[in-house]
């Protein structure tokens, strides 16, 4: 089976994803973060500091890395997210502006070609991108939007804007009759309603897996792009 956990910034994807591997055996087909992307595709520059080509850019090399694993995998899989994300997290920034996080309650962003032409690019790749899921998954864990959001110097500290990625991603997967399950509670809690759900199999106990999950989880390179530059550099 093809299942993809789901949600918007902090929801608790990619440590579910990982615990939810181990829990299963099933492989888990992962997704460069936007922070590991940046190097390469705008060394230098924070996601903050991003032109809307540049957040093409940065889009269209997530979704080809998801695609490539996806593909690689075959039939069964457990993904970190989907390429919803890349089309949601840039069509949200048509509302929010580049940098959500600096956006002030009822802030609209100015009317520019620029942006129009952006929006008009991310409704092409949304419409790409959501063909893409429809053909790639068999099922959605959609996690709920309750964990407190992380305040890592990356991630938009906007909670109207995280609400709204978690609102259209919920829409898109209504509009391609994709089934996915809600899902709430702590890690274990979790990893067992899921378990239930889709009668998965297990391969050991619940805490062995989170604990395997946060040993993973820790030796993920979470630096921004400046401090690898200056890393780097030294």
């Amino acid at each position: 089976m093809r299942i993809s956990i789901s949600g918007t910034y902090s929801a608790g994807k990619t440590s579910t994803a990982i615990a939810l591997s181990h829990l299963t055996g099933i492989p888990r087909s992962p997704a460069k973060t936007i922070r590991e992307i940046m190097p390469d595709a705008v060394p230098g520059k924070a996601l903050t500091e991003v032109t809307p080509a540049e957040y093409v850019q940065l889009a269209v090399r997530r979704h080809v890395g998801r695609a490539v694993n996806e593909a690689l995998l075959g039939d069964s899989f457990i993904a970190d997210g989907s390429s919803l994300q890349e089309w949601i997290y840039a069509a949200v920034r048509v509302e929010f502006g580049m940098d959500p996080g600096a956006a002030p309650d009822g802030y609209v962003p100015e009317a520019t070609p620029e942006m129009a032409f952006f929006e008009q690019v991310t409704a092409q790749l949304g419409h790409y991108f959501k063909q893409h899921v429809r053909s790639s998954f068999d099922g959605f864990v959609h996690l709920s939007n309750e964990l407190k959001l992380s305040a890592d110097g990356h991630r938009p500290m906007n909670e109207r804007f995280r609400a709204t990625c978690d609102a259209m991603l919920l829409a898109a997967l209504d509009e391609l009759e994709i089934p996915y399950f809600m899902v709430s509670g702590t890690p274990r809690e979790r990893l067992e309603k899921i378990v239930a759900h889709f009668d998965l199999p297990t391969v050991c106990d619940v805490d062995e897996a989170i604990a395997r999950a946060q040993a993973e989880y820790a030796q993920i390179d979470w630096r921004l792009e400046q401090e690898r530059s200056k890393a780097n550099a030294a």
